[in-house]
């Protein structure tokens, strides 16, 4: 059976009340939504309080999702979206005050769920370098515009293609390449200028 057609499923199940059906939504979901969150707000408390919001947010307007209007995925990642934008308004003054160059988050050393799980094969000064790495790319990633950072994370992270992007930020397809040229430009010039200070 197709991602699709279990993804309908699960929510038909689910919108009838079985319980069973919803926890498989969560597994199933859960680390993506999670890492899209954490690559948008950098922070792992943050991410996993907004992940709950947007299972919330999900489990009340299941009864919404229309299986001809679109991918299961796309209806989620459009939920997590305008939670996330909902977010960044919010605490929009917050950041205002905070210095452009200032440090990206208080746990510098938080790291997504994905980058939690051990991982033998690596040398651990290998995993300490794609860690450092990690934690560079996502300081930049913060210090992008959220049109930019959203639609560079979108593709570049969760590999969504143009058009499912297209409608999860409601802007032509257009819009989304630029923004993802635009981003992809400045995150290289941010990530340029960081490897320079450091050399």
């Amino acid at each position: 059976m197709e991602d699709a057609q279990i993804a309908a499923l699960l929510v038909r199940r689910c919108v009838a009340g079985d319980a069973v059906a919803w926890e498989e939504i969560v597994q199933r979901y859960n680390r993506r939504i999670y890492n899209i969150c954490y690559r948008f707000a950098g922070s792992a408390d943050d991410a996993q309080d907004l992940t709950q919001e947007v299972f919330i947010k999900m489990y009340r307007t299941l009864k919404t999702y229309d299986v001809e209007r679109g991918a299961f995925m796309t209806w989620v990642t459009t939920i997590t979206r305008n939670l996330l934008v909902d977010h960044f308004r919010k605490t929009k003054q917050d950041r205002m005050t905070e210095s452009l160059d200032g440090t990206a988050s208080e746990h510098e050393d938080a790291m997504p769920l994905s980058e939690r799980i051990p991982d033998l094969a690596p040398t651990p000064d290998t995993r300490a370098q794609s860690q450092q790495v990690g934690e560079v790319v996502q300081r930049a990633l913060t210090k992008l515009s959220p049109d930019l950072r959203e639609a560079v994370i979108l593709r570049d992270l969760h590999d969504m293609d143009y058009r499912d992007i297209a409608t999860v930020l409601k802007v032509p397809e257009g819009t989304v390449k630029s923004r993802i040229n635009r981003g992809r430009a400045e995150l290289a010039r941010l990530l340029q200028r960081t490897y320079k200070q450091v050399m």
